[in-house]
């Protein structure tokens, strides 16, 4: 249902949720400008028609004991569907692959991934350089981060705007 007409109210709701999924109904109601039994009833429309996927907590990979992070750019010897779903499974199956792209340009896959440390990003790229139809295994050590903002631009207004509202 991505073509359903959104209004100034729905952008705003997205636009606030995407900041802030803990926000109460009642405070993202009044920022909307509507009241807490219909802006909960428009939250339920956008979930279900797909606009909202889902909730979650953006957590501290440090915290937790991956010191590392990297990109792997993969290439692979053939595109064929079969060979493609076999590469998605394959490091769909790793918890430590966190995004997995396919691309396109000079490399077939994109690979967002976490690691302990500089011997288990190590092993990793080992396992990837090994797996079945791999020919290709560049990777690219994160260093630190300037910008990381989940989701996407909300418009707004319905002209197709990015920015705030």
């Amino acid at each position: 249902m991505k073509g359903a007409k959104l209004d100034r109210v729905d952008l705003q709701i997205l636009r606030d949720l995407q900041e802030d999924g803990r926000i109460t109904n009642v405070e993202l109601a009044r920022r909307a400008g509507i009241s807490a039994p219909p802006c909960l009833r428009r939250v339920r429309a956008l979930e279900e028609a797909g606009f909202i996927k889902g909730y979650h907590a953006e957590l501290d990979g440090e915290s937790l004991g991956y010191e590392v992070r990297f990109f792997a750019l993969i290439g692979l010897d053939a595109q064929s569907d079969a060979v493609l779903t076999e590469f998605e499974d394959f490091v769909g199956a790793w918890p430590e692959v966190r995004e997995c792209h396919m691309a396109r340009g000079p490399h077939d896959f994109v690979l967002h991934v976490v690691a302990q440390n500089t011997a288990h990003e190590n092993d990793l790229t080992q396992r990837l350089t090994a797996a079945p139809h791999v020919v290709t295994v560049q990777t690219l050590q994160v260093i630190r981060t300037a910008k990381n903002d989940p989701g996407v631009p909300v418009p707004a207004d319905l002209n197709g705007e990015p920015g705030e509202a």
